[in-house]
């Protein structure tokens, strides 16, 4: 069975839903734009409907790309939409639209079949978090978050200022720091990022601290600098704890959508990215990002930002995503029967 036919049984109530937990209520509540969003496009590509022939098709590709699913998924849906339409005969707007909205979830699913979601942490030692991305993505919020979320779990947290360069940031993390109960490890702005998170690694070492969370600088249009200062970070934490980092997850900012999309290719081109965080679903109609993230960079989603309270800052779950994006989209056995 096909995920869109596992959610459709979950909303029409063949299978069980997800449970209408505090964790399922935050993906309902964050996707509510980019669910309204969808359903307004599709909404909009029917309003002209007369045929489904090529003039259509183009209207499919564009309407697709416009929600941020992505160039390759876009035309994906539409090429396989035109087998459907050939083979099954496919010409209500109802049906098209089911079609469509079944496929991007089958796609979604398929792309993601041996994807790793969950966050991994050290067997023993330390566990090393090492969050990149450009200035304005969320990083430093996201590792506020995070840090309380893991000292209420029960375990020591220690973050690392390892954003030296931009003005303000040292400050806003030893703030978090403050609210978070925190330490914070930090030097004056512009000193040497490494230096900083080896002083980091050698206390979380010696404290014998659970989670060391380390943020850097954001700043992909210098990219060979960045580039080279991640590298030595890295090759820093790698000579005091070999197995680490764990983590290196790249932030993205869901509301610049398809820039989002080319950050991340940029990033995995020149960086061992290990997943992604994405902040801010709550304020964009581009949850669609998710699915151009899945189908054409084959990076997991580990991390969404679902509002701002502190335990809005969520680990992904595919099946609660996909169920929040497309609820009130997938008709019921009795609405699909009532447009025959």
């Amino acid at each position: 069975m096909g995920l869109f036919d596992r959610i459709k049984k979950a909303f029409t109530g063949g299978e069980e839903a997800p449970e209408q937990n505090a964790e399922t209520q935050k993906y309902d509540a964050g996707l509510e734009k980019s669910r309204s969003s969808f359903g307004e496009r599709l909404n909009a590509l029917f309003a002209n409907f007369r045929s489904v022939d090529e003039n259509f098709f183009e209207d499919l590709e564009e309407m697709l790309i416009e929600a941020d699913v992505g160039y390759q998924t876009a035309v994906t849906i539409s090429d396989e939409l035109r087998d459907e339409v050939r083979l099954k005969n496919v010409k209500r707007p109802e049906e098209v639209s089911q079609v469509i909205v079944q496929k991007l979830v089958d796609l979604y699913g398929e792309a993601g079949e041996n994807e790793d979601n969950s966050l991994h942490y050290a067997e023993s030692g330390p566990t090393v978090f090492l969050f990149v991305g450009v200035n304005g993505a969320g990083k430093t919020t996201t590792i506020g978050k995070l840090a309380h979320q893991l000292k209420d779990s029960g375990k020591s947290v220690l973050l690392a200022a390892g954003d030296t360069f931009r003005a303000g940031a040292i400050e806003q993390l030893q703030e978090w720091g403050r609210r978070d109960g925190v330490p914070v490890i930090a030097s004056e702005a512009g000193a040497d990022p490494a230096s900083v998170v080896f002083d980091a690694v050698k206390q979380a070492k010696a404290q014998q601290v659970d989670v060391l969370l380390v943020d850097t600088a954001g700043r992909l249009q210098n990219k060979v600098n960045l580039m080279k200062e991640l590298d030595k970070i890295k090759r820093v934490i790698v000579r005091e704890l070999p197995d680490a980092p764990q983590e290196v997850l790249l932030v993205l900012d869901s509301t610049t959508g398809q820039n989002a999309l080319s950050q991340a290719k940029e990033f995995n081109q020149t960086t061992d990215i290990t997943g992604i965080v994405l902040t801010k679903l709550d304020g964009s109609g581009k949850g669609g990002i998710v699915l151009a993230i899945r189908n054409e960079l084959h990076v997991p989603v580990k991390m969404v930002g679902l509002g701002e309270k502190m335990d809005d800052l969520q680990v992904f779950d595919p099946t609660k995503f996909v169920y929040g994006l497309f609820k009130g989209l997938i008709q019921s056995p009795d609405e699909s029967s009532q447009t025959e």
